[in-house]
């Protein structure tokens, strides 16, 4: 009995080799599953399916580098995260710009005092954080350096880099919050 693995492997080769209905029928199996990872991440059905569609342009452009074809899932989820990321990313400046004009998303001033308190909070909270800590959250947010850059930089994993980013996010909240 083949298993899914298997019946990627076996789309992938064909695809590979001419046959475009394996490609319609990889597209078939996994949309769905590729919106709703794109939808739990960004939580926004129009912007998950541009997501998903994104994401198919990229791993149609780049199957044929595809090493194992039965690790398709695996690495097509990881595109999809990849995008799904850097739209969460850019939503993030666009609010941080949004901000830096002197509104907030409601449309509502923020007066300089109290952007200068959050600001004055949040930069001694994160002089607060452990060294490794620090670094992420700076590399992250101020730099927008992608946590695979950052793992490379500081030379540690990727999960490393993720569970420092995670930590630092949970102290940053907890300290915010105990100051207001």
């Amino acid at each position: 009995m083949k298993t899914d693995q298997d019946i990627d492997e076996s789309l992938v080769k064909a695809y590979l080799a001419g046959d475009k209905k394996a490609l319609a029928v990889l597209v078939k199996r996994w949309h769905k599953q590729f919106c709703d990872k794109a939808y739990w991440m960004v939580k926004d059905k129009d912007v998950a399916k541009d997501i998903a569609q994104d994401s198919w342009t990229i791993i149609i452009k780049n199957i044929a580098s595809l090493k194992h074809p039965k690790q398709f899932k695996f690495w097509a989820y990881r595109i999809v995260i990849n995008k799904s990321t850097d739209w969460l990313r850019i939503q993030s400046k666009n609010r941080q710009n949004k901000i830096d004009y002197g509104t907030d998303d409601s449309g509502q001033e923020i007066t300089d005092t109290d952007y200068s308190q959050l600001k004055t909070n949040l930069f001694k909270a994160i002089q607060e954080l452990p060294e490794g800590q620090k670094a992420v959250i700076k590399l992250f947010y101020i730099e927008s350096y992608s946590i695979k850059q950052i793992s490379e930089m500081l030379d540690i994993s990727a999960g490393t880099t993720k569970s420092r980013l995670f930590h630092a996010r949970e102290k940053l909240k907890q300290t915010l919050k105990q100051k207001k």
